[in-house]
């Protein structure tokens, strides 16, 4: 009794503060009477369970209709939740099951067993700019979830994404902790505008540079992250305008959930090794290979494994603690994660610390709603000199020894490197620190009219050191060079948002207006000549004895890009049956002159619920949904500044003017750039056609897409046709030059359930797609080059007419002459092989990408496993071409068995640039897998203090099947030429890991 009355009372007090004693003392007596009418119906008790397996829905939401009031259950599936009528009904929700109502009525126990939703009708994508059910949803767009998400050691979105969905292919360039991850969205584009989506953080649009080198991306926790939402044709893209033209991933972080409140903390430990070392010979077939190749053998006695000295097994741990929760009108969600990655080359650390706090609160009965995200993170990244430790250890003569006499000093050679000593001198920190704030406020003005406002702030600073000591054996001087990088982008957008149902007519509105700044700003400097002291030249660089314009020349770059846009969508349906969008967006960048500042961008799509008309209403069709859409956006990802004019005043003879017969140049001012104030935006033109189905009531599910992307008025840097441009080369758009990608995309999945409660999820998706480049005025633009000794600057791959972009463009290797020397095929019949019998000999990029994946969960347990490939590309093994061939072997230097396998092979011929080293790159990869128990922990007796608790084991990485034999398939070293990109290029590429990870997650 004395219960009722305090909560009676309490209910009193919150409602009314300036209540008289006596009033409230007879509302008290009356709300006393009533409970006691009511009995113990004014507490409701129960479980919320899954219906097939009975198992607990932890975290479900139990709320009282047509209120705000409401409540989670437990790790049990226990809640409970306080009513004042017979006639209130309960509403039972839990993301991917239908949402059942219940009357209270005379009970006070009240059970419920929700269905799983297998088809996601009701879910929620994030489409920019706002949400949208997914039903609704015209445009091709992929929403992958926090429990999709792949497993392992990951340092960005890209690589939770990665084999998740169709027609957005990620490759791992190369297996550094912390390397650039290469993504395209139905392939790629441009020449040198590149090919890399717009990511969207919480709203702000990020303008993917990367301050200080590595990957731009690595600053977000990926345990931070709720949903990735993919837009992928021009209908869903559209609204981001010129940003949206390579695709767009939109990324929200976690959120508090009202009502409830829990921490959460999570550890891993990872041992990662090298997966595939390349087969150069041990120390004894070496001196056999020698010999047999018409080398005189210098053995030193030792038998060195190279790539063994300069790899480790390395660790990796990995903590995050998170708290959510909130009240009726806050929400929280703060985070913080640390992450000590070890590479599995030697003197390789990558670690990062990261905060986050995601913050809602609601005023003015809900009318004001304010939305603050704030991030921080600090990234360390410790690097050795890659690729002269790895062309070292490969090359290197397997006799030589290690250490010198006393064990602990590298042992010097007159005519080869130590890779040791390289390891010992040069030291590579980047240190980055990481702000980025977002506040969107927003007004509910009137019914169905909502402002707001988001002002988005990110700032990134960097401080590159690169350092070789000084030593006497070898002679070094030392050297420290050390770059600043600081990269600030801000952006506010304000617009109105309206939403207007009509019977079976809804309508939804956007329009409105953003401003992008970009500032960015490098600066270098050097000295040299250190003394050999115990203090490292990056904590003291005073001591260097040597800062001369000839070689510490300090420099800088710096600039300020600007993109002003107005933007509008018209979203209609009827019926909930036929849908409609079409979107408008202007976009003003500060990149063009002022002749072309202004883009236009517009599309539209329709949707057709055919599971909707009454011919389907009662089929095995549970949804079946015809879409098809036209857009445009356009791309701006050029140089900053170029169509301005740009001054030089250094004086000399090819910058100034003499004003006599003498030699005598006076200094002044003179044009090195004219003005171009024509260059226009690069356009890109997509059409759409897709059906999303689901049957067997949604156990089946997927989608089918057919596309077409054609890029046109192609941005591209060449030799001025005007011999009074004082410029060696210009910016213009290329007349007739496209781009042109289509293909068909797959997405499957299916969900099973035995009697005995074994779930059963399998799945997958496939791409096809072709890539063409068409109309192009040059035989060749040269993109990728070769690397290494006699091969620099040879053109390996480029753009041709009639071929894909990242075609090889090379010489037919058709076998060696009777003098054992190679020979290519004449291709013209002229008589003589040059580069004009060079031939377009396969693509870098993949025709077929695929990937499946199977997950199963039997009270506890789960297991998931998932596959990834690609075939159709080739790749160029410049690291074979540059190190392992047969004259090589004969001059004492480690090579692969493939280099002396043909005895026809002269030891005297050389291994220019050819189809002999391009190879086929199609693999298939294991990528991960888990298996994971969650603990009893009611059965335990912890329940009250760890609500949940649960163990995993993850294996990445852990098998690939290929044909190619480098360290892995899936490379691509950046060697552009003039900013043209390269693609499928292999040079000493960082060697992949292959990781098993041991995981303990905690609720409480």
């Amino acid at each position: 009794m004395r219960l009722l009355v305090r909560t009676c009372a309490h209910k009193l007090m919150t409602q009314s503060r300036h209540a008289v004693f006596l009033l409230t003392s007879a509302i008290l007596l009356l709300c006393l009477q009533t409970n006691v009418v009511y009995g113990q119906g004014s507490k409701i008790t129960g479980k919320l369970t899954d219906a097939t397996t009975q198992e607990p829905l932890a975290g479900g939401s139990v709320s009282i209709k047509g209120s705000t009031k409401g409540t989670t259950a437990d790790a049990n599936g226990q809640y409970s939740i306080a009513i004042s009528s017979e006639n209130t009904v309960l509403e039972f929700k839990f993301v991917g099951y239908a949402t059942k109502t219940v009357t209270v009525g005379k009970q006070s126990t009240i059970n419920v067993s929700l269905s799983a939703n297998a088809s996601d009708l009701e879910q929620v994508v994030v489409i920019g700019y706002g949400t949208q059910k997914k039903t609704d949803v015209t445009g091709s767009v992929k929403s992958v979830g926090s429990a999709a998400f792949n497993k392992g050691i990951i340092n960005s979105p890209e690589q939770l994404l990665q084999g998740k969905v169709a027609g957005v292919n990620v490759t791992s360039a190369t297996g550094e902790p912390g390397g650039s991850q290469g993504i395209t969205i139905r392939g790629p584009g441009g020449i040198r505008t590149g090919s890399t989506p717009l990511f969207v953080i919480d709203g702000l649009a990020l303008d993917n540079s990367s301050t200080g080198g590595g990957n731009p991306l690595n600053f977000i926790n990926p345990q931070d992250i709720e949903t990735i939402d993919v837009l992928k044709d021009a209908s869903a893209t559209a609204i981001y305008g010129s940003r949206g033209a390579n695709g767009v991933i939109l990324v929200t972080t976690k959120k508090g959930k009202a009502g409830t409140s829990k921490i959460e903390f999570s550890s891993t430990v990872g041992v990662s090794s090298i997966t595939r070392p390349l087969p150069v010979l041990s120390a004894s077939e070496f001196k056999k290979q020698v010999v047999a190749n018409s080398g005189t053998l210098e053995d030193f006695g030792s038998e060195t494994d190279w790539q063994k000295e300069i790899t480790r097994q390395a660790m990796t741990k990995n903590y995050n603690l998170s708290l959510g929760g909130g009240a009726n009108k806050l929400t929280y969600y703060a985070a913080f994660g640390a992450q000590m990655q070890q590479g599995i080359l030697k003197n390789n650390q990558l670690d990062r610390l990261t905060g986050r706090m995601n913050v809602n609160q609601k005023f003015w009965d809900d009318r004001l709603n304010l939305d603050a995200n704030i991030s921080f993170s600090n990234t360390v990244n410790e690097r050795p000199a890659i690729e002269s430790l790895l062309g070292t250890a490969i090359s290197n003569n397997p006799t030589l020894p290690t250490y010198a006499q006393d064990g602990k000093t590298p042992a010097t050679f007159i005519s080869q490197s130590n890779p040791l000593t390289t390891l010992q001198l040069f030291k590579d920190v980047n240190t980055t620190n990481r702000f980025i704030a977002n506040i969107s406020p927003s007004v509910k003005l009137t019914k169905g009219l909502v402002y707001r406002m988001n002002f988005g702030y990110d700032n990134s600073t960097s401080v590159r050191d690169v350092q070789t000591l000084a030593s006497n054996v070898p002679k070094i001087d030392g050297r420290l060079d050390t770059y600043n990088t600081s990269n600030m982008n801000q952006l506010i957008e304000n617009y109105l948002t309206y939403n207007l149902d009509l019977g079976d007519h809804s309508f939804a509105a956007l329009v409105g207006h953003s401003f992008q700044k970009i500032e960015y700003q490098w600066r270098t400097f050097s000295i040299n000549r250190f003394p050999i002291v115990p203090t490292e030249p990056i904590y003291n660089p005073g001591i260097g004895q040597e800062l001369t314009l000839a070689t510490n020349r300090p420099a800088g770059n710096a600039f300020i890009n600007e993109l002003q846009s107005f933007y509008t969508r018209l979203n209609y349906d009827y019926q909930d049956k036929y849908l409609a969008t079409a979107t408008v967006r202007a976009d003003g960048s500060s990149k063009f002159g002022s002749n072309n500042k202004y883009g236009i961008f517009p599309s539209f799509s329709l949707g057709w619920r055919i599971s909707e008309e009454p011919f389907l209403k009662n089929s095995s069709i549970s949804n079946l949904k015809l879409r098809g859409g036209w857009g445009q956006t356009g791309n701006q990802e050029i140089p900053p500044k170029i169509t301005q004019p740009l001054f030089t005043a250094t004086v000399g003879g090819t910058t100034s003017y003499p004003l006599d017969e003498s030699a005598s140049f006076p200094a002044g001012i003179t044009y090195s750039r004219l003005a171009n104030p024509d260059i226009q935006w690069e356009v890109s033109t997509q059409m759409n056609l897709g059906l999303d189905f689901a049957f067997l009531n949604g156990a089946l599910s997927g989608s089918v897409d057919a596309f077409r992307k054609i890029s046109t008025n192609m941005l591209l840097e060449v030799i001025p046709a005007d011999p009074v441009q004082p410029a060696s080369s210009v910016w213009t758009n290329v007349a007739n030059m496209e781009i042109v990608n289509s293909g068909v995309e797959l997405d499957l999945d299916y969900k099973f359930e035995t009697k005995s409660g074994i779930k059963f999820n399998v799945g997958g998706n496939l791409t096809l797609i072709n890539n063409e480049v068409t109309g192009s005025p040059y035989t060749v633009i040269p993109s990728g080059s070769a690397s290494g000794s006699g091969l620099t600057s040879a053109t390996i791959n480029g753009y041709i007419n009639g071929q894909p972009i990242g075609t090889f463009f090379l010489r037919e290797f058709i076998g060696f002459d009777d003098k054992g020397i190679s020979k290519y095929k004449d291709q013209d019949g002229d008589g003589i092989v040059t580069d004009k019998d060079r031939i377009a000999a396969g693509t870098a990029l993949p025709t077929t990408m695929y990937n499946f994946f199977g997950n199963a969960s039997y009270k506890g347990f789960d297991f998931s496993m998932q596959f990834n490939g690609v075939s159709g590309n080739k790749i160029y093994d410049n690291t074979a071409n540059a190190s392992f061939y047969k004259l090589r072997i004969s001059k004492n230097t480690n090579v692969t068995p493939a280099a002396y396998a043909d005895a026809k092979e002269s030891i005297n011929n050389a291994a220019p640039v050819s189809t002999r080293f391009l190879k086929d790159g199609a693999f298939l990869r294991l990528n991960n897998m888990t298996l994971g128990y969650q603990l009893p922990t009611a059965k335990l007796g912890i329940s009250k203090f760890i609500s949940s608790a649960r163990l995993s084991v993850t294996g990445q990485n852990l098998w690939v099947k290929t044909k190619y034999d480098g360290y892995d398939p899936e490379v691509n070293k950046d060697n552009s030429i003039n900013g043209v990109l390269s693609y499928g290029i292999d040079y000493l590429s960082y060697p992949k890991a292959k990781s098993l990870i041991v995981g303990l997650n905690l609720t409480f």
